[in-house]
């Protein structure tokens, strides 16, 4: 397994946004939802996720660093999604690393925060490996959880 984020390009646009977490869009936004969200964000890096050759998913990434007066002064793990053909293989935990090395790069970095459904013990888990803590606050409905870096 060799696990890279890679820029989405006018070539893979559609490929990506074909992606499916196999999850009906209740956990995850679909990922057309998301890059058109992020045409509106400066903030916003995204990747599609690949394992070796094969599109595997995709991450995005609020990065404070991005705008000239961002919202928000932390980063923020917006969306991760691997295809339900790729689950269950460790890319997600490998894209997650990679992430966490790319927002260490980052200047100021200090933290990067992520929340999950409430009712998502799994998630919790899975952010949990990574020492991701809750942070006692809940975001639209969701659980905060903070890694300090």
């Amino acid at each position: 397994m060799k696990v890279s984020l890679k820029e989405v390009t006018r070539e893979t646009l559609r490929a990506v946004c074909k992606l499916d977490a196999g999850d009906g869009a209740t956990q995850v936004a679909p990922n057309a939802v998301s890059i058109a969200e992020a045409s509106f964000y400066d903030e916003a890096w995204f990747r599609a996720i690949y394992d070796g050759d094969a599109l595997a998913g995709f991450v995005m990434l609020y990065d404070p660093t991005l705008a000239k007066d961002p919202d928000e002064p932390d980063f923020f793990l917006w969306r991760l999604m691997i295809d339900t053909a790729h689950q269950r293989k460790g890319l997600g935990h490998a894209a997650v690393n990679l992430l966490i090395d790319h927002v260490r790069t980052r200047p100021g970095a200090k933290k990067l925060l992520v929340s999950h459904m409430s009712q998502a013990d799994a998630l919790a888990r899975f952010y949990g490996s990574f020492g991701f803590v809750y942070t006692g606050e809940e975001e639209e409905g969701e659980k905060v959880m903070v890694l300090e870096l």
